[in-house]
C-alpha cells in the first residue's frame, strides 16, 4: 500500500477531514486485508470523522460552559444522600425539562449535593447537543455590575438568555445594588418560557426579597420563575462530612 500522497493530504486538510487524514492509510490497509469493498470503507472513514467532530464539539461546549467539577448524575452518591429522590433526578436527566423550558430550583443547606446534581444535569444537556453555562451567583452579579461601566449589559443579557440551559449556583444572601437586581430580573424575564434555568440556593422563596430588595420586582420574578418549575428541597446530611 502506497502512503497517502501530498495531493490527497492537501484535499483532506482543505476539507477539514482531519480524522480521515489521520487514519486513512491504516484503514485502507485493513480494508485490503479484509477484502472490504469501497463503500463500507468510505462509511467507516466518514463514521470516524463524524465521531471525532462530535467529541470536539462536546469538548468545546464543556469548555465554554465553565463547568466547575466533574460531577455526573451516574456518579452522584445517592446512597449517602437520603434527602434526594434518585428517581426524580434520573427523570430530570432525561432532559424533557429543557425543550419544555421548565426551571429547576434546588433548595438546601450547604454541602447536600445541590451543585453536584445541577452540574450533572448541565453536563447531560451538553452531551446531548445543548448549549449551556454554569455560573456562581456572586460572579454573575459581579459581571452584571461590571457591564454597567462599559455599557455591555444588553450584550450580556442577550448571551445568557439564549443559552439552552443556564445554571446559577449558590444564590444566597448577597450585597446587591438595585441595578444588579434589575438586570437579574431582566435575564429571567427573557428566559421565561424560552429556556430553562437551574438555580441552587440555601434560601426558601420567602427569603429572596431580603437580598434582591424591591418587593414588587421579587414577586414578579418569582411568578415567572415558579410558573413552570420543579422545586426540589434537599433535607439531608452534608456530603462533605468526613464521618458520613
Amino acid at each position: 500500500m502506497i502512503a497517502m500522497n501530498d495531493d490527497l493530504q492537501q484535499l483532506l486538510t482543505n476539507l477539514r477531514l482531519t480524522k480521515v487524514a489521520e487514519i486513512l492509510d491504516e484503514q485502507v490497509d485493513a480494508a485490503e486485508a479484509e477484502s472490504l469493498p469501497f463503500k463500507p470503507l468510505l462509511a467507516r472513514l466518514l463514521r470516524a470523522e463524524w465521531h471525532h467532530r462530535q467529541e470536539r464539539s462536546l469538548a468545546s461546549r464543556i469548555k465554554r460552559a465553565n463547568m466547575p467539577e466533574t460531577w455526573t448524575i451516574e456518579s452522584f452518591p445517592f446512597k449517602k444522600q437520603p434527602g434526594v429522590k434518585q428517581r426524580q433526578i434520573r427523570t430530570f436527566a432525561e432532559l424533557d425539562f429543557v425543550p419544555k423550558a421548565e426551571n429547576i430550583v434546588f433548595v438546601g443547606k450547604t454541602g447536600v449535593g445541590k451543585t453536584g446534581i445541577a452540574s450533572g444535569l448541565l453536563l447531560k444537556a451538553l452531551q446531548n447537543g445543548y448549549r449551556g453555562a454554569f455560573v456562581k451567583a456572586q460572579d454573575l452579579f459581579d459581571e452584571m455590575y461590571a457591564s454597567l461601566a462599559d455599557r455591555s449589559t444588553r450584550k450580556l443579557v442577550q448571551y445568557l438568555s439564549r443559552l439552552d440551559l443556564l445554571v446559577i449556583d449558590e444564590l444566597g444572601y448577597l450585597n446587591l445594588r438595585p441595578e444588579q437586581s434589575n438586570i437579574f430580573f431582566k435575564l429571567l424575564e427573557e428566559r421565561y418560557r424560552r429556556h430553562p434555568t437551574i438555580i441552587t440556593t440555601n434560601l426558601d422563596y420567602a427569603e429572596w426579597g431580603s437580598f434582591l430588595g424591591n418587593t414588587t420586582l421579587v414577586e414578579a420574578l418569582l411568578s415567572r420563575l415558579r410558573h413552570y418549575c420543579h422545586t426540589v428541597r434537599i433535607d439531608g446530611p452534608s456530603l462533605r462530612d468526613p464521618s458520613g
